[in-house]
């Protein structure tokens, strides 16, 4: 880093600490837009051509209450908890920066990036119909800095409008903010990499319109328009730059937009090895050598993730390039959702599709690398050996990530080998069974006799037939399992964080009750435990048959 990195070492309980590990290595690295006002008023849709960010002041939110906020990721960081309700602390991350004095800086700043989707580039998504109104929208970075020595940037979600805003109010609602923050601290102790949860506030009066469901709907389109209350949540991770930002800039520099372009792609590459790869690569190499050894491991990194998602099942409803974070780690979580009733094209977003359900992902993150690789090309025009061995990792990407994919199948079920034909098989008796998918592995990992062991996991009696074949294969499985029950059990999760369990709790904290948030946060963030009776009834459960197809609960819009 071109800035000296320094560090907190003494718990943090204000503001005046918090500013000592303040260290904006992003925006003290590359460069500003040009036509960007410097007081950081920068509402209003409108092309951004240049420049790899744009000043923006954050919106408050008015009257801003506490809901809660990660003790687990402020211990992390060196927070007191008495933070998270100070005054000053509040007004900062509920977007009030007015107060802040250096080093804090008052003004914030956004990004802009490419959207393609599976694969192809779209510009239509943009007002301009350009690409170069499309970004964060809502999203307002205020921080970075060097924590336990660990850099951080902290972005608030839903903190206002900026140039990529699209027309929008730049406000997230409180239902996605609750969902947000969970899910992220939920992902974390399930050993997936993730962006973290740090603070969520909401409003006390402050409320926007948007589209959804009316109750007991089973559409798949929003059909009323509603009041939400608007909330803040502050999300983490050590950059945010993603696959869809390095694409914007690759797009510019192979077209040619403007003199500074090709320049412009290389600071951003640059920095972002810096940011997320300088422990694995030397920043001293040759570009073209940098640049392969960033794409070889980001390539093993985004397969290890998806993965990962598939052994906890996770699915990242809308996972475009513009999602996935070059760190390689689960970023935005907008239409998330927690599969139960198994079902390999499993999807929660109602605009997703096939491309991107359940078993699909491993595809649409080999497009998004595509989009990847894409992006890194006009940096290597003069280096044809090094273009060969680029390509190669591209072709390669699918052989990657059978072999993580595989390294999880083997873990998830205890083998020492990976067994194609008892994972086959049991794909087959899953998809033909009525069955949830996290109850099953997990009541498998308590070596069951035989198929009657399992009967929680059954959404619906298996016939006598189907019971023959499973009883079969559990033989055969269990003639090759060589875990324990314990080691099974630190591979399976016991909870995962459902959307009907998710439901309960934004609508209790839409009425000001926020004990079921409180209380989700402590259980999911143990989801490999055995936790109390009265917790395992309540959430060690089933989607109940009501909520089976019901629209805000089976699947969700991405209207917030």
């Amino acid at each position: 880093m071109k800035n000296q990195e320094k560090t907190n070492t003494q718990t943090i309980d204000n503001l005046e600490k918090l500013a000592q590990a303040a260290n904006y290595s992003f925006i003290n690295t590359l460069t500003q837009d040009p036509k960007a006002n410097a007081d950081g008023q920068n509402f209003h849709p409108r092309e951004v051509f240049n420049g790899h960010y744009v000043p923006v002041r954050p919106t408050p939110i008015s009257n801003p209450i506490y809901i809660t906020h990660s003790k687990n990721f402020f211990k992390e960081l060196g927070f007191d908890d008495t933070l998270a309700q100070d005054e000053e602390f509040m007004k900062m991350f509920s977007a009030n920066t007015a107060h802040l004095k250096q080093p804090l800086k008052p003004i914030g700043w956004a990004t802009g990036y490419a959207l393609s989707i599976y694969g192809t580039e779209y510009y239509q998504q943009c007002p301009f119909q350009t690409g170069n109104g499309y970004g964060d929208g809502r999203a307002v970075s205020i921080l970075e800095g060097v924590f336990n020595n660990k850099r951080w940037e902290m972005q608030l979600k839903g903190g206002g409008q900026t140039p990529y805003c699209r027309g929008a109010d730049g406000r997230a609602v409180l239902r996605s903010s609750v969902r947000e923050f969970l899910a992220q601290e939920h992902m974390h102790t399930l050993g997936i990499p993730t962006s973290r949860s740090l603070t969520l506030y909401t409003s006390e009066n402050e409320t926007v319109q948007r589209p959804w469901f009316s109750n007991g709907s089973y559409s798949h389109n929003p059909d009323i328009m509603i009041d939400e209350k608007v909330a803040i949540s502050t999300r983490v991770a050590p950059s945010f730059i993603r696959v869809g930002q390095l694409e914007l800039f690759g797009r510019r520099a192979r077209k040619e937009e403007h003199p500074n372009a090709k320049k412009e792609l290389e600071q951003l590459v640059v920095h972002a090895i810096e940011r997320e790869y300088k422990e694995e690569i030397d920043i001293t190499l040759p570009l073209e050598e940098k640049i392969i050894q960033f794409a070889q491991k980001f390539s093993e990194r985004l397969c290890s993730l998806v993965a990962n998602w598939i052994r906890v099942g996770y699915c990242q409803g809308n996972f475009n390039s513009d999602n996935t974070a070059i760190g390689g780690f689960t970023l935005d979580y907008g239409p998330f959702g927690f599969i139960e009733n198994f079902d390999p094209e499993y999807q929660p977003w109602t605009g997703g599709g096939v491309h991107f359900s359940f078993f699909n992902q491993a595809n649409a993150a080999r497009q998004n690398f595509n989009m990847f690789y894409s992006a890194l090309v006009p940096l290597l025009t003069k280096h044809p050996t090094a273009q060969e061995k680029l390509i190669d990792i591209k072709n390669n990407f699918p052989n990657v990530f059978q072999e993580k994919m595989e390294k999880v199948w083997e873990s998830k079920l205890g083998l020492e080998k990976f067994d194609k034909e008892l994972f086959s098989n049991l794909m087959a008796l899953m998809t033909s069974s009525s069955i949830d998918y996290t109850i099953f592995f997990r009541e498998l990992s308590n070596l069951p006799k035989d198929i009657s062991e399992l009967n929680i996991a059954f959404y619906k009696d298996p016939n006598e037939a189907l019971k023959s074949k499973w009883n079969k294969w559990l033989e055969k499985w269990k003639s090759k399992c060589t875990a324990t029950t314990e080691q099974l059990k630190t591979i399976n999760p016991k909870y995962s964080l459902r959307e009907w369990i998710l439901v309960e709790a934004y609508t209790k904290a839409n009425e000001g009750d926020y004990s079921l948030i409180h209380e989700l946060q402590e259980v999911m963030t143990h989801p490999y435990d055995e936790q109390s009776k009265e917790i395992e009834e309540k959430y060690y459960a089933k989607k109940p048959m009501e909520f089976f197809d019901m629209a805000g609960v089976s699947h969700i819009s991405c209207s917030s």
